[in-house]
Formats: structure tokens, sequence, C-alpha cells
């Protein structure tokens, strides 16, 4: 078991923000208002056939076009799916797909607070069910493999409420008090992580997974089983990785670093979201994508280009 490693902390900002996103993200039942000033907590990078590019009724950056807007004031993460290229938002009262810059919501009232992309059409969440929902209370790990029109529960329901969720390309990797491994969606092997994540996300091939915690960032290779401490890394509040090797970054005060071989060395960049709920990332280099779900929009930055709202 890894001791924790006593590094002094940034101001107080990283503690509260943290704090905030872990315990006031899920104190309201769907069907309620969302939380006003909860931060939602993580963000999702999950494995996929290659780096996925915008297809379809994607929205794009185009001038002129009205932005993107959020549908709802709490947002858990934001996804592109693979196949389609549509932008997916994770969200207090269940998920939305957007067809172009309009959102409609699929499937049942689900408060998703941990959700991932695993493939087209493909995902797998946790949270807490509506109230006419049949689904355990909470819901365990469920998955769905129609792009979030029906869902059905894997394991652990009535057990486990993932606030943190990531695949990898071998296995599901949760956080529900204690981090846990699926290779099956059934069996579960606990991980020896000491510190809280905020946010889990996993290499879209191997088996390496970054925990962004109050610590600092951990680093698994072996799927979540065993962690080492990045000590040169900087403090993130999320991660998320955009292939195999590439993984972008943001700091508590809004700073994108990236990183091009799996979170072991980063480079900070002139990218800052400030506001930031959900992050993704898709590609690498001058194709990496970065989306942000910032207040009531979404941002996206193309090749280290500055954030823009999506349209």
């Amino acid at each position: 078991m890894r001791a924790p490693s006593p590094l002094s902390r940034p101001p107080g900002l990283l503690v509260v923000v943290i704090s905030v996103g872990l315990v006031a993200a899920c104190s309201t039942p769907p069907g309620a208002p969302p939380p006003p000033a909860a931060t939602p907590t993580w963000s999702t990078a999950a494995p996929s056939p290659g780096p996925e590019s915008p297809a379809g009724g994607a929205p794009s950056t185009s001038p002129g076009a009205d932005p993107v807007t959020l549908p709802s004031a709490h947002v858990h993460a934001i996804a592109r799916d693979p196949g389609s290229g549509k932008l997916v938002v994770a969200a207090h009262d269940g998920l939305y797909v957007y067809n172009g810059t309009t959102p409609e919501r699929v499937g049942p009232v689900i408060d998703l607070m941990g959700f991932t992309v695993a493939g087209p059409g493909h995902y797998y969440a946790s949270g807490h069910p509506g109230t006419a929902t049949d689904l355990p209370q909470p819901v365990g790990l469920i998955e769905s493999r129609d792009g979030g029109k029906t869902w059905k529960v894997l394991s652990r329901g009535g057990q486990s409420d993932f606030h943190a969720l990531t695949t990898t390309g071998q296995a599901v990797v949760g956080f529900d008090g204690a981090v846990r491994a699926t290779t099956d969606g059934r069996t579960w092997a606990d991980g020896n992580l000491d510190s809280q994540p905020r946010t889990l996300s996993g290499s879209r091939e191997g088996a390496t997974v970054l925990a962004t915690t109050e610590e600092g960032l951990m680093r698994s290779t072996d799927g979540g089983a065993t962690w080492q401490q990045m000590d040169q890394a900087p403090w993130l509040l999320m991660a998320a990785f955009g292939d195999a090797d590439t993984v972008a970054g943001l700091t508590p005060y809004g700073q994108v670093h990236t990183s091009a071989d799996a979170g072991r060395t980063w480079r900070a960049t002139d990218l800052l979201a400030s506001d930031a709920q959900a992050l993704y990332a898709s590609g690498e280099g001058e194709s990496l994508e970065v989306l942000v779900a910032d207040g009531s929009k979404v941002l996206v930055s193309t090749g280290g280009q500055p954030f823009q709202p999506m349209r």
C-alpha cells in the first residue's frame, strides 16, 4: 500500500472546488432542481477504434451559427460518440445527445454521476435513478449499447454510486469510496489508491489510468490495481485521454496542460477555461480536440488554437 505523500497544496481554491464537486454533486435526486453551486466531477475518456472526428450532425465552430448551450446547469460529463461524432452530455436529469446544436434527451431519467464512452453507441454509467425509472438505488454499473436509449444493470446495483468512471483498453475502472476495476462488468478487484479521485481517465489502449486527487496526480499502469504519485505533474482538477498516450489536463485555475506520454511528463499551454465543469479530449498533436463544459456553453479547441464556443 502506498503511503500518502506530504505534498504542499496550492491555495485553498483547489480543496474547495474538489470538495464541492465530490460532496454536493449527488445531494439532490433527479426531478428536483439541481444545486446551483455544485461543480460536477468527472471527465471521460474511453477506448475507441481510433481518434474521433466530427461526423453526421456534430456541432462545429463555424462562425455565424448559434453556439451550443448546455441542457442543464448540472453537467457531469461531455464526450463525442466515436461512431456519429455527435456531442453527448451526461447530466443530473439524464443523457443528452446533440443533433447539430440541439440537445435531445434520450433514455430514462438518471442522475448520471459517472459516465464514460466505450465505443460507438456503447456507454457505461452510474448514479441514481429517477422516481419513474425501474433501476436500483444506486444503479451500480449500468451499460447501454444503443446510444443511451436503454440501460442494463451489470453489477453492484443497490451498492455502488461510481462518482468517477472510465474505461481503458482492458477494463472499466470506477470509484465509489474505493477504486475498483472489472474486466467483465460483473466481478471487481479493489485497487490500492488511498486518495479520493475527482476524475479517472483511462488510456484508450493498454491499462494506464490517471486519477486527479487533492494530493496530486496519481498514475496506474495496471488498470487501477497499483498507483504511483506523479510528483512532477501539474496540479490538475481533471484529465482526459485523447488517445493511447495523449492527455489533456485542466488546473483549478483553468489552464490546460498536455502530455504526449500518458501522463509521465507535461507541457503547459496558453489555453484557459476558468469555469469548467467537465473535460473531454480526442486525437493527438495538431488534431487534438479539447472540449470543455464551461458555464452554460461548450468550448472547443483544436490543435492548440484558443477556445471558441462550439457552434
